[in-house]
């Protein structure tokens, strides 16, 4: 299970250490392991409910302050994933904002990672960026330059192959760029190449091609269904999905046996 580390599940400043320890104690109960923390939006700071801006402020903010409350708000959620036996956490980029040139934005982002990876390093948390059409990382290909770039071995992917999708991505091609930098990962449906997380199986995503590329490279991480699109009836849309996908990774592991025989 991905734990959303944002109101109005997990917001990391309203929480105390003895609910967290009561979460810890109540998860190890019914045995669910915590597949990512998943510290990509701050919504809490804003103190209300809205869509925007989602995503800030963020690790590559101009503003030095909000910038850095980013960084302090991303090495509490890797204190709080260390305590709940989670090794990864989520984060993004953020947004491109008006008057700072991408460039720019990327020497802060670099910053802002090279301080909360270390400290992930030391506390023994995984750091998985997830790119999203129309942040400052967008696309695979810029991602794995970052990757390249802070040779961090605790800095890699949260892939969200619908993100892939909208961006017009190969799923196998991803996978094998990626490859042992691939951490977690997120799956939805996407119809065209409209940016809208649909059930798996209601829109045009290959989830076949998807776990046989996962097979291939021997990927034994979580795999995530986000569906927050689904507010009013987000029960059944687990079921379905899950449903769905069981179907699809039968018939892979059934192709699979008779390759091997």
């Amino acid at each position: 299970m991905e734990i959303l580390a944002d109101v109005p599940h997990l917001y990391a400043w309203h929480v105390s250490d003895a609910e967290l320890e009561a979460l810890h104690k109540t998860l190890k109960m019914l045995q669910i392991p915590v597949a990512s923390l998943n510290a990509n939006t701050a919504m809490g700071f804003y103190g209300r409910s809205f869509w925007e801006p989602l995503f800030e402020p963020s690790l590559a903010h101009p503003d030095p302050t909000l910038r850095q409350w980013r960084v302090d708000y991303t090495m509490r959620c890797i204190d709080m994933a260390r305590r709940l036996e989670c090794d990864t956490v989520s984060i993004t980029s953020g947004r491109m904002v008006a008057g700072v040139l991408p460039e720019k934005g990327r020497d802060l982002l670099r910053a802002s990672l090279r301080k909360v990876l270390d400290y992930a390093q030391d506390k023994g948390v995984r750091l998985a960026m997830e790119y999203e059409p129309g942040l400052l990382v967008e696309c695979c290909a810029e991602l794995t330059i970052l990757i390249e770039e802070l040779e961090a071995p605790n800095f890699g992917a949260n892939l969200d192959f619908g993100h892939s999708r909208v961006q017009g991505e190969n799923p196998w091609a991803v996978i094998q760029a990626l490859g042992s930098r691939l951490f977690h990962v997120h799956l939805e449906d996407i119809l065209g190449r409209k940016h809208y997380h649909r059930i798996p199986g209601h829109g045009n995503v290959d989830f076949s091609s998807i776990f046989k590329g996962l097979k291939r490279i021997g990927y034994e991480g979580f795999v995530t269904v986000e569906l927050y699109t689904y507010v009013d009836a987000p029960d059944a849309a687990a079921v379905e999905a899950l449903q769905y996908l069981k179907k699809v990774i039968g018939n892979v592991e059934e192709d699979g046996d008779h390759a091997d025989h």
